[in-house]
């Protein structure tokens, strides 16, 4: 199956998640955004009157099944492509994590924007400055040092054991996007999750993985996406 995936064509977002299952799998996919008329056909699909649209990117169709939000599509992939446990407790368990993974990147994204989405993080400095030292002080150390406290009870050199998942890769992508939006108190706070830098590292040279960030097809970090870097932020 070729699978063709919807997401805004010039951020990672929350479709480099997605993606990353994707590469790692060696899936055949596209990336239709990315292509001639692809913000089009996101588009009308986004419009359609027929049963039940997305109600918004990163969403994936596969055959006839279109299915949208983050977590849902890991989901459906990570059996597909042995990125889930077998068992239905245990992947269960792993779209818990993965839904807490979409919580922390929903709280990354407010660090710039904590008043509203339709304004510019110029017209909500003082506010982000205020909502980011609370996120860094607070929210930063609970979701990481829960994810390490995880990785420290596992029997493997992943989250669930010795095979890696869609959560595994999730990780990476929270630590890669950490470091670019807070380089300064990431710098300090990797001492305290020294398993979690790890698994980043482990992540980082899996075949597909590095070949993926060595490509084209890495968008680069950047002021459009949901992990932004402010200097004013970054205190």
């Amino acid at each position: 199956m070729r699978y063709e995936l919807y997401y805004w064509p010039t951020i990672q977002g929350r479709g480099e998640f997605v993606r990353l299952a994707l590469e790692d799998a060696g899936a055949d996919y596209r990336d239709m955004a990315r292509g001639k008329g692809g913000m089009a056909a996101m588009t009308r699909m986004l419009d359609s009157k027929k049963g039940i649209p997305p109600f918004a990117p990163p969403f994936l169709k596969a055959g006839t099944m279109v299915i949208g939000q983050t977590a849902n599509i890991l989901f459906y992939l990570g059996p597909r492509h042995g990125l889930a446990p077998k068992s239905e407790a245990a992947r269960l368990q792993l779209h818990e994590l993965q839904l807490t993974i979409t919580d922390f990147v929903a709280e990354v994204h407010d660090t710039h924007h904590p008043i509203g989405v339709s304004l510019y993080y110029e017209d909500q400095k003082g506010a982000a400055k205020k909502r980011s030292a609370e996120f860094l002080k607070e929210r930063v150390p609970k979701y990481l040092g829960y994810f390490e406290r995880i990785l420290k009870a596992s029997d493997g050199a992943y989250v669930t054991g010795r095979k890696a998942t869609y959560v595994d890769l999730s990780l990476f992508q929270i630590v890669e996007g950490l470091r670019y939006a807070f380089p300064k108190r990431m710098k300090k706070f990797e001492r305290e999750i020294p398993d979690l830098i790890d698994l980043h590292e482990r992540v980082a040279v899996r075949p597909n993985i590095k070949a993926y960030l060595d490509s084209d097809r890495r968008i680069a970090f950047n002021k459009d996406g949901i992990f932004r870097h402010y200097k004013a932020l970054d205190k």
